[in-house]
C-alpha cells in the first residue's frame, strides 16, 4: 500500500503536519507530529469510531461528559486523548491501544479503495508530551497496517466486498427473530456490524457472514445509518465544596477499580493462543503447580487484560486471528510495561528460522506445541524463580 511508504517517508524526515487521503466518498486525515502517527481522523462514522475504542480498551471512561475547548488547530479526538492522559483517565497504553483501534479502522476502509489521492501540510500543531508518547512509531504502524490488510483480504475472501462493517443489520417488519444468531436488540438500526461485534467480542467476519442467510431470506436488511453526535466543548464545572473539604484526601474522586481482578499471590502466567485446546492442556499443567493462567484468544481485544493483570510471564503463539505472533512480540517489546516481562513463544514451527526470528522479536525463550508439561513447568521455574 502507498501509505505504508508515505509513513516510512515522514517518519525518516521526522516530519510534522497532516497526510490528507481521499477519494470520491470520504477524507481521512492523518496527524503526524516527528515522524509519529498522532490520530487519524474523518472516513466513516468517526464519533462511533472513537466510541468503540474507548469502550474497548477504558470503557468505564464517561468521555462524553469530559471537558475540552473547540479548536480549529487540533481534532476533537486528539483534544479528549490529552484530556483523558492529563486527568490519568487514561493510561499511556490505553491510550496507544485507542488510538491503534482507530487507526486500524480507518487502514481497513482505506485498503479497499483504488482511486485513493494523496497530499501533504506541513506544519507544527499543538500536541502536549504525553501526545507525543503515545503515537504510533513506524514500526508500529507498520504493524497496525499489516492487521488491517489481512483483515481486509480475509474479509473479501469470505465474499464481504460488497458491504461494509459500518452499516447496521435491521430485523425486517413482522420477521420472527427466533433462528437469528444475534439478539434482535442489535437489530434495530442503532448498531452497526462493528458496533455489534465489540458487543459480543466476535470478530466482524463471523457476525456478517453469520447474518448473510437471513439476509438473502429477506428477513434481515442491511441499512446506512448516520454516526453519533460530534461531542460540543464543554465548561469546566466549579467547584463548589467548601476549602476544608475540597483540601482534603477524602474528597478526591477514588481510582477505579476493575470489575474483577485476578490474585496475585500465585505468579500470573498470559496465554496468547487462539487455540482452546491448548488453554485447556496448559489449565491442566499449570493450576496444580501453583500457577494462575489468563488465557487471550485474540491479542488485539486482550492487551487491556494484559495491562490490568501485568502477568508474570507471557506464553506467545506465532499464528492468531488477525495478528502475527512476532509483531505481537515486537509490540509488546516495545511497550515499557513488558519490557522486562518473560515471553516465551509455543508453537508447532520449531525450526532455526522459527526460533532466530523470534529472537530477533525480543523473545526470551522457545518451546515447541505441544508442551511437555516437565519442560514447561521446568522453564517457567528458571525466570520466576526470583518473585
Amino acid at each position: 500500500m502507498r501509505l505504508a511508504e508515505e509513513i516510512h517517508i515522514l517518519s525518516k524526515y521526522n516530519s510534522d503536519g497532516e497526510l490528507i487521503l481521499r477519494n470520491h466518498e470520504n477524507v481521512w486525515n492523518f496527524h503526524v507530529s516527528r515522524g509519529q502517527l498522532l490520530y487519524t481522523t474523518g472516513g466513516f462514522h468517526p464519533v462511533r469510531r472513537w466510541d468503540r475504542a474507548l469502550k474497548q480498551h477504558r470503557p468505564n471512561w464517561n468521555w462524553s461528559a469530559e471537558y475540552f475547548q473547540s479548536s480549529d488547530n487540533q481534532p476533537w479526538e486528539c483534544q479528549l486523548l490529552d484530556r483523558g492522559l492529563s486527568q490519568k483517565q487514561l493510561g499511556l497504553i490505553q491510550a496507544k491501544l485507542v488510538i491503534r483501534s482507530v487507526v486500524q479502522e480507518c487502514l481497513f476502509d482505506l485498503s479497499k479503495h483504488t482511486d485513493v489521492k494523496s497530499d501533504w501540510q506541513p506544519g507544527q500543531k499543538a500536541i502536549s508530551t504525553l501526545g507525543r508518547i503515545v503515537a504510533l512509531s513506524a514500526n508500529e504502524m507498520q504493524i497496525v497496517l499489516n492487521a488491517a490488510t489481512q483483515m481486509q483480504q480475509q474479509w473479501q475472501a469470505a465474499g464481504l466486498a460488497h458491504l461494509s462493517p459500518t452499516l447496521a443489520p435491521v430485523l425486517q417488519l413482522g420477521a420472527s427473530p427466533k433462528a437469528l444468531p444475534i439478539s434482535d436488540k442489535y437489530l434495530n438500526g442503532k448498531f452497526t456490524l462493528w458496533d455489534i461485534a465489540l458487543q459480543l467480542g466476535q470478530s466482524v467476519i463471523e457476525i456478517t457472514c453469520s447474518l448473510l442467510p437471513f439476509v438473502e431470506k429477506s428477513v434481515l436488511q442491511f441499512h446506512k445509518i448516520p454516526d453519533l453526535p460530534i461531542p460540543t466543548a464543554k465548561q469546566p464545572v466549579a467547584a463548589t465544596l467548601p476549602r476544608s473539604e475540597t483540601s482534603s484526601p477524602l474528597s478526591e474522586t477514588p481510582p477505579t477499580k476493575p470489575a474483577y481482578k485476578l490474585p496475585q499471590k500465585q505468579p500470573l502466567i498470559a496465554c496468547i493462543d487462539d487455540s482452546p485446546v491448548l488453554a485447556h492442556t496448559l489449565k491442566k499443567i499449570l493450576l496444580p503447580a501453583g500457577y494462575q493462567m489468563l488465557s487471550i484468544p485474540e491479542p488485539m481485544r486482550g492487551f487491556t487484560q494484559l495491562i490490568e493483570h501485568k502477568p508474570d510471564l507471557i506464553l506467545l503463539d506465532l499464528h492468531l486471528p488477525n495478528a502475527d505472533g512476532y509483531s505481537i512480540c515486537k509490540f509488546l517489546r516495545n511497550t515499557p510495561v513488558f519490557k522486562k516481562i518473560p515471553i516465551i513463544i509455543l508453537t508447532a514451527k520449531n525450526t532455526q528460522v522459527d526460533r532466530a526470528s523470534a529472537k530477533l522479536a525480543g523473545a526470551t525463550e522457545f518451546l515447541s506445541k505441544p508442551p511437555k508439561p516437565q519442560e514447561l513447568l521446568q522453564m517457567l521455574h528458571k525466570y520466576l524463580e526470583r518473585m
